[in-house]
């Protein structure tokens, strides 16, 4: 399942969000995370590989 989710990142051109997510998956999982700062959190690494590429 998480693979085919990165995959599906990847395809949408969410290469921030593709690189993080296995990392913030496990993290979710710990730390019993909300659904919006999960989110939250994936968005921001989305923005910060934007940044990082323009």
């Amino acid at each position: 399942m998480s693979t085919e989710i990165v995959t599906r990142l990847k395809a949408l051109k969410l290469h921030g969000m593709a690189a993080n997510w296995p990392e913030l998956l496990a993290h979710c999982r710990h730390a019993a995370l909300e659904p919006e700062a999960l989110v939250d959190q994936l968005l921001k690494a989305e923005g910060a590989e934007r940044q990082v590429r323009s």
